[in-house]
């Protein structure tokens, strides 16, 4: 660690930290939307008439990838990368953008593969009771909100780290 702290700075553990972001999360969700495709199979292999109640789940735990790709945009908007006029940071300014980026990476990761598992489980309720499947949807998004919650403390972490 020392070495790329030495070779990249505080600029290079600005990245790291928007890479880990958009990185984990989307991992997470591809876990997590994998585990929920698999589930949903069986059901529409015997009722495709059930595809669209599936695929609303097993889109769900996808959202987090695009909640790092949010923290990602954030983190290069912040060190002016858009601007035309990036600014060489300290390695205190990197690491500090490093740590906000914390809470959507393990977040954003942990609550798609879990919001995953509850929305395979829940495609036992399209396969039983169709008609009940807004119940699902329900579960998922208390998991979801934790996910928006971690996005907002990056957001905020970041709107003062610089």
């Amino acid at each position: 660690m020392a070495a790329f702290i030495e070779l990249f700075g505080g600029t290079g553990l600005a990245f790291l930290g928007a890479a880990l972001a958009v990185g984990l999360c989307c991992v997470g969700s591809a876990k997590g939307t994998g585990l929920v495709g698999e589930a949903a199979t069986g059901v529409i292999s015997e009722a495709p008439e059930n595809f669209s109640k599936c695929l609303i789940l097993q889109v769900l735990p996808g959202t987090q990838g695009l909640y790092g790709m949010v923290a990602w945009f954030f983190v290069l908007f912040v060190m002016g990368v858009f601007s035309g006029g990036m600014q060489a940071l300290t390695v205190s300014q990197g690491l500090t953008v490093f740590v906000s980026c914390l809470p959507i990476a393990l977040g954003g990761w942990l609550s798609a593969i879990f919001q995953g598992r509850v929305a395979a489980a829940c495609i036992n309720i399209v396969a039983k009771r169709p008609e009940e499947s807004t119940k699902g949807i329900i579960l998922c998004g208390i998991v979801e909100f934790y996910a928006i919650l971690s996005l907002l403390a990056t957001i905020l972490l970041l709107m003062n780290a610089l």
